[in-house]
């Protein structure tokens, strides 16, 4: 079928999973059309906020780590290709209670999941008590019972420039895209072998659909009377906060911090996240929190962050542990995770619709494995073998757990 509304693959959303799709299959010579509601990159999703951790030993699980591996390369390209700083490499943290199991992410003992991880793939990294911790980073002021897993290779990724480069090489190398344009319906044509998507102002068609519509798609799956689907997603505000690191600027620069992922107790809230200044004009210490208690929709998210929830984060998790950063916040922003009930990403076919396939790189750390993902559904839907296994994936778990 050939037509000017027709192509071999349309994406969409173009956050960081769309944009990465769109951006591999692009360079696979695909006649590819990506469409997103807004303008990307944006502030109003997934994907914003200055910096997004990186890591290579996935304590999440094994089957991530090729992933995240691909991301890095990926990253280094689009450096090279457009000339703009991507990622980071600070080095990384991630400690815990040393005689505790603390759980991240749906995992039990992350740290030591994370030391797991790191062993099986030759990752290079070191394991700190908690002398070796402070003589290594001062900065933390710890219990003393601490274990930590030392990374030479994290750092942070740029969300908003790693969305923009992957969108502009796409479109410098053919790919077309449709912005400030809602998806309103996806539905098959003929015998099904094509895909007609349906936007504001305009249909087209294509051999195959990709939809990465983060924290929309249970909107987009109730659209498609798929509450079978639908019930899967819940969508969570977090909040991120910017603390002036005033005098103390120098000891959380890029090249003296680390980012860190500090599990500081047993309770699924005793916890927090943060990175060295990404800006040297404006150095600030960021830190954030997960919650998952109350659910919410891009419609109703609360966006604006008060001044008292940054307040809270600062008596609650920062003042105690790093002594030098004053309560001072430069600014903070809201967010929103995707989520499913083990923490684990979708990426799967829709069962009646084979050939579209719904991508959520989802639960709170899916950007650091964005580009080795687009990398790999690129390959899945034109039909090619990949390296990456995105079968770990499937829907089907989901199903096996579910009640009844």
């Amino acid at each position: 079928m050939t037509s000017s509304n027709h192509f071999d693959v349309i994406v969409v959303g173009l956050g960081a999973l769309g944009a990465a799709t769109l951006y591999q299959l692009s360079q696979r010579g695909a006649r590819v059309l990506g469409i997103d509601q807004f303008a990307p990159p944006h502030d109003l999703g997934s994907s914003h906020g200055d910096s997004r951790i990186t890591r290579l030993a996935i304590g999440e699980g094994n089957e991530y780590a090729p992933f995240v591996q691909r991301s890095h390369a990926i990253w280094r390209e689009l450096e090279a290709r457009t000339g703009k700083p991507l990622m980071t490499t600070t080095g990384g943290l991630v400690l815990g209670p040393r005689d505790g199991a603390a759980a991240h992410h749906g995992k039990t003992d992350f740290v030591r999941g994370t030391i797991a991880c790191a062993e099986r793939f030759g990752i290079a990294h070191e394991v700190l008590d908690a002398a070796g911790i402070h003589q290594r980073f001062p900065q933390f002021r710890l219990q003393g019972d601490e274990i930590g897993y030392h990374e030479r290779d994290a750092g942070f990724v740029r969300p908003e420039d790693a969305i923009g480069a992957q969108l502009a090489v796409a479109r410098a190398t053919g790919a077309q895209t449709r912005t400030g344009e809602r998806v309103r319906a996806v539905e098959p044509v003929g015998n099904g072998d094509t895909v007609r998507v349906h936007t504001d102002t305009a249909s087209f068609t294509a051999d195959q659909v990709v939809v990465a519509a983060g924290a929309w798609l249970p909107e987009f799956l109730g659209q498609q009377a798929r509450s079978d689907w639908q019930a899967h997603f819940s969508v969570h505000r977090q909040v991120m906060h910017w603390f002036d690191t005033g005098s103390a600027a120098a000891d959380f620069a890029p090249e003296r911090f680390p980012i860190f992922i500090w599990l500081y107790g047993d309770g699924e809230e005793d916890y927090m996240y943060g990175f060295p200044s990404s800006d040297p004009t404006q150095p600030a210490l960021k830190v954030a929190t997960e919650q998952y208690t109350h659910a919410t929709t891009p419609d109703t998210l609360e966006r604006t962050v008060s001044p008292e929830e940054s307040a809270a984060m600062y008596r609650e998790r920062v003042a105690g542990r790093f002594p030098q950063i004053g309560g001072r916040v430069l600014k903070a922003r809201a967010c929103m995770y995707t989520v499913t009930p083990d923490n684990r990403f979708v990426i799967d076919s829709l069962d009646g619709l084979p050939n579209v396939l719904i991508a959520s790189a989802c639960s709170g750390h899916g950007f650091k494995h964005s580009a080795g993902l687009g990398d790999a559904i690129a390959d899945h839907v034109l039909g090619r073998k990949s390296a990456l296994d995105l079968s770990p994936f499937a829907r089907r778990r989901l199903l096996e757990k579910a009640p009844g």
